[in-house]
């Protein structure tokens, strides 16, 4: 059996669906194929315990909404809703002498919380921190939604608050100066730039922290930008998308096929090869998919998998694969149903109806917490405390949970995904999440006694259940080397393929990278679309989809 299209999409993630919608709605016919049974990969929801939408990956969306991704393709009219995390995060007290420090959207309310836990001086700081990182990270955001060529990004980087009046001969001087300034800092470690700003030991482990949320840890070179990426955060803070994080899926399965897009499940595809002008996708039931263009929107040693399969250049493959670092893992998530949230010590009053519960739990006081857990990691051993990321979200959507229940996602690093010893995952998960609830208990007295089901997605399950190998949610990693134009690697950062015309790469392990973005699929369909329009002469239909 064969099937033609203009293009076919290997991969039904957030980034796939993405690319195949845009399509879509260009006019384009267009076919997904999924290896799974159920379609968004790690932005998926199921039900896990009876009653409860379990997320099988992501739970709060950070980038997507500082995208114009949701209104390009007008997904609140195919149902999609968000539920604002405000406050965004929250680092609870761990004695009953210390107070919460609360991170509210209004910057105000921040500072207020600051000065109550830390300090006027970290408050006053805070502020600061906030102005100057602000524009940074706005053109971070800028940055990530362009092919990352080393003229852009400098231009991207140039205008992003540093046109300050002056003479015109000081003017270049000033802009360069302050150029080289700001290069410096994005190039810095997280913990130095912390330790630069502030001088409270829990205000830096809890940004420090929301910094490593990418898998690096913040001692690392380049890692400055993603502790500064909290200043965004106050523009516009995380979403919960209402029904579960797969809310996002669901919304982009249905703006596909409004316009006449398919997406086919259950059908792993085995190889990629090319036939004169066109592309044949080979699935496991035999079926060839014939398209002009393929966008790979799976992860990136599989793509390479498939090109393997379909004759590509062994050696190419081969030197292309051990130059991509994957990685040992990065953590595990706990996915708990219980009686009651976590009762932290002195939550605050004036808070909304659902607490701090709409929030990012930074669990940890000192960044030395951190590091511990990271070095414990890298040698192929269990952190004796790992650090907990716990997000009460059915505080913010009941529809998640049963009546009088809750639901409780719990992310947690480091964890490696091969032990040095030979164990296995199998016998130590049960150890694993018993060590991350003991670190909510430690915030939450008797949070433990309170769970009724629980469910762990170690490492190694989230390569079986998700494609994810050696579990890591990124892809690759997200060091700076593998980062903007290098991201997976300099030949394959243009999105292309050398020797692959009219392959297009896509998905976390493509610029900007993981997380619930939605970029690296915007990017794809826009590649295709530039090249088919102007081949037909239709330039100007495939531009009015875009904002920018």
């Amino acid at each position: 059996m064969t099937r033609r299209y203009d293009a076919v999409v290997v991969g039904a993630g957030h980034n796939g669906l993405i690319a195949a919608a845009y399509l879509a709605r260009a006019g384009r016919s267009v076919c997904v194929l999924e290896r799974d049974a159920i379609p968004g990969g790690a932005v998926s929801t199921v039900e896990r315990f009876p009653g409860y939408r379990v997320d099988r990956g992501s739970s709060a969306h950070i980038m997507i909404r500082h995208t114009p991704i949701l209104d390009e393709l007008d997904l609140y009219r195919h149902g999609l809703r968000y539920a604002d995390c405000d406050p965004w995060a929250f680092a609870p007290a761990e004695t009953d002498d210390d107070e919460p420090i609360v991170f509210h959207r209004d910057l105000a309310s921040t500072c207020a919380s600051i000065e109550r836990s830390c300090g006027r001086v970290d408050a006053d700081s805070y502020a600061r921190f906030v102005a100057q990182w602000a524009p940074r990270a706005r053109a971070t955001m800028a940055a990530f939604g362009h092919e990352p060529t080393p003229t852009r990004f400098a231009a991207t980087f140039a205008s992003s608050g540093l046109r300050t009046p002056t003479a015109r001969e000081s003017l270049l001087d000033r802009r360069i100066g302050a150029l080289s300034s700001m290069s410096q800092d994005m190039m810095n470690s997280g913990d130095a730039l912390l330790d630069r700003w502030f001088n409270s030991e829990r205000l830096k482990a809890a940004l420090a922290w929301f910094g490593a949320q990418s898998g690096p840890p913040t001692d690392l070179p380049g890692t400055a930008p993603m502790v500064g990426f909290a200043a965004l955060m106050h523009d516009i803070p995380p979403g919960r998308a209402i029904g579960g994080s797969g809310a996002l899926t669901t919304a982009l399965c249905a703006a596909l096929a409004a316009d006449g897009g398919k997406l086919v499940t259950d059908s792993p595809a085995t190889a990629l090869r090319r036939r004169g002008d066109d592309w044949e996708v080979v699935d496991t039931s035999g079926t060839v998919t014939t398209a002009r263009h393929v966008i790979a929107a799976c992860h990136i040693g599989a793509t390479l998998d498939l090109l393997a399969a379909g004759g590509h250049r062994a050696d190419q493959i081969d030197r292309w694969r051990r130059a991509i670092v994957v990685g040992n893992g990065i953590g595990i998530a706990v996915r708990l149903g219980t009686t009651a949230l976590p009762a932290y010590r002195n939550t605050p009053s004036g808070l909304p109806a659902h607490g701090m519960h709409s929030g990012l739990g930074l669990l940890t006081t000192e960044r030395a917490h951190l590091r511990r857990a990271h070095a414990a990691s890298a040698v192929g051993e269990l952190p004796a405390r790992p650090v907990a990321l716990p997000m009460g979200f059915s505080a913010l959507d009941p529809s998640i949970a049963p009546a009088g229940r809750h639901l409780v996602n719990v992310w947690a690093q480091w964890h490696p995904y091969r032990f040095a010893d030979g164990g296995s995952w199998a016998d130590r998960a049960r150890t694993a999440a018993d060590g991350v609830i003991a670190e909510i208990d430690r915030y939450a007295p008797g949070f433990a006694s309170t769970i009724e089901h629980c469910y762990i997605q170690t490492p190694a399950d989230l390569e079986s259940e998700l494609a994810l190998p050696a579990g890591n949610i990124m892809h690759v990693e997200m060091t700076i080397d593998q980062m903007f134009g290098w991201r997976p690697h300099p030949d394959l950062a243009g999105r292309s393929v050398p020797g692959a015309h009219g392959l297009v790469l896509a998905g976390a392990s493509t610029h900007p990278g993981g997380g619930v973005t939605g970029t690296s699929g915007r990017l794809a369909a826009r590649a295709i679309l530039h090249r088919t329009s102007k081949r037909r002469g239709l330039g100007t239909t495939a531009r009015t989809i875009w904002h920018d």
